[in-house]
């Protein structure tokens, strides 16, 4: 990775290694990191949160969608401009940190991917079981997994990035298809950008506002910024227009649901089923009301949001995992063995894919969802803090330190994801003693 040492100011010469192939200065491209942490962080189970909030209670909520928007900007741009600054990676910044993080993300992240690889699997099969309901559900999620690993594991960042923008343009023509046709309510759209919590709408307005779209992926941002190739500060500006335009896209596609689950779910009088089996549900529904062609997209377009996580976090979080391992074994960031195609790497995709089926055929052990619940529950306040140290630290040039406006913003992201921590901790502890 290049050092800081090669950033100049930008009215002198543009050293070679910060030059696109024709020697001109960095440009923006549609197609980057930022699209594929957006599309990664926003899976099926995000669709069925938005949709239900629709439908109990219309647009009131719009405003909290917008505000997770601005939330996940701000996070996400921290870790890329923690990385472009410092030449380093996010793991590198956490250990600066003191040793407690390496405590909390070695055991965290092992069982994450264990627990996640079979949920992902799962999310990514429900669709296609319902399409072609000839093989079932446990087949086909064996069959995404060993497809997302075969992807990642000979596939080039290159491809894979172009993959995951095939499988946004899939979600985004469907769903925003969709909410075009059931033709939104414009004037309680408007109403909803009014700051209001609803009746019983607290744990909905927190969920939109700081889940959607929000995992272990916004950390992995720094990486994929590496893998394209953009590793110092003269890609700052760069990277910045590359996350806003992706989570833009984001927040057009949650308003989306927002729409559907407002003009279809409600007036249609059902209950969606809790977590990912509600698309399909959805999918009978709009069956029902706009036919067979219009049903079968959406399921299409639910098929690439959950294809699209995991071959995301394949990747991403495979990078994480090697970065962590590498650095554990004594080797430095850029050793070969801690990059895409290394050895810690590819054990990870392994990780990620083979032990997770096991959870296919046995269902979660109580013990592990406690576990993964309480680990879950903490990664995004971890992550929110974690940011505030090294973005206000000495190991960061001056010029990209936080800002008063970010440091509140920040500091917003932390409050409220310790407050979804606790109701996602109360929830695993509740599921453990209610079974």
């Amino acid at each position: 990775m290049a050092s800081n040492t090669n950033a100049r100011d930008e009215t002198g010469p543009v050293p070679v290694d910060l030059v696109t192939t024709d020697g001109a200065p960095p440009k923006w491209k549609i197609v980057g990191p930022g699209l594929v942490v957006a599309a990664t962080g926003v899976g099926a189970a995000d669709m069925v949160a938005t949709l239900v909030a629709g439908s109990k209670f219309g647009y009131a909520l719009l405003w909290a969608v917008i505000l997770g928007v601005i939330l996940k900007i701000v996070l996400v741009e921290g870790a890329g401009r923690y990385t472009l600054a410092t030449g380093k990676t996010i793991f590198e910044g956490w250990r600066s940190l003191g040793k407690w993080t390496t405590w909390y993300f070695g055991p965290y992240i092992m069982l994450w991917g264990f627990v996640y690889g079979a949920t992902a699997m799962s999310s990514a099969a429900l669709p296609l079981a319902a399409l072609f309901p000839q093989l079932p559900l446990p087949v086909w999620a064996v069959i995404m997994g060993l497809a997302g690993l075969t992807m990642v594991w000979f596939g080039r960042y290159a491809i894979f990035e172009r993959i995951t923008a095939v499988l946004v343009g899939l979600m985004f023509i469907t769903v925003v298809g969709l909410a075009v046709i059931a033709v939104p309510d414009f004037p309680a759209m408007l109403r909803g950008l009014v700051p209001l919590i609803p009746e019983g709408g607290v744990l909905y307005t927190l969920a939109l506002a700081g889940g959607v779209g929000g995992t272990i992926t916004l950390a992995a941002y720094g990486y994929w910024l590496r893998e394209k190739g953009w590793s110092t500060p003269r890609w700052m500006k760069v990277m910045r227009i590359d996350n806003r335009m992706a989570y833009v896209m984001t927040g057009i596609f949650v308003i989306s649901m927002l729409v559907v689950g407002a003009e279809v779910v409600s007036t249609a009088g059902v209950t969606l089923a809790a977590g990912d089996k509600g698309l399909v549900d959805l999918s009978a529904v709009l069956n029902e009301k706009y036919g067979v062609v219009v049903g079968t997209g959406f399921l299409v377009g639910f098929w690439a949001a959950s294809f699209s996580s995991i071959i995301g976090v394949w990747n991403g979080v495979g990078l994480m995992f090697a970065d962590f391992w590498g650095n554990m074994r004594g080797k430095g960031s850029g050793h070969p063995d801690t990059r895409v195609g290394g050895k810690y790497f590819k054990f990870y995709l392994l990780w990620l894919t083979f032990p997770p089926m096991l959870l296919l055929l046995l269902g979660q052990p109580i013990g592990l969802i406690l576990a993964y619940g309480i680990l879950g529950s903490l990664f995004m306040p971890f992550l929110a803090v974690t940011l505030l140290g090294l973005l206000n630290g000495k190991e960061i040039a001056r010029e990209w330190r936080n800002k008063i406006w970010t440091n509140l913003a920040l500091g917003l992201c932390a409050v409220l994801f310790v407050i979804l921590g606790v109701h996602q901790l109360v929830t695993a502890v509740t599921t453990v003693f209610a079974a």
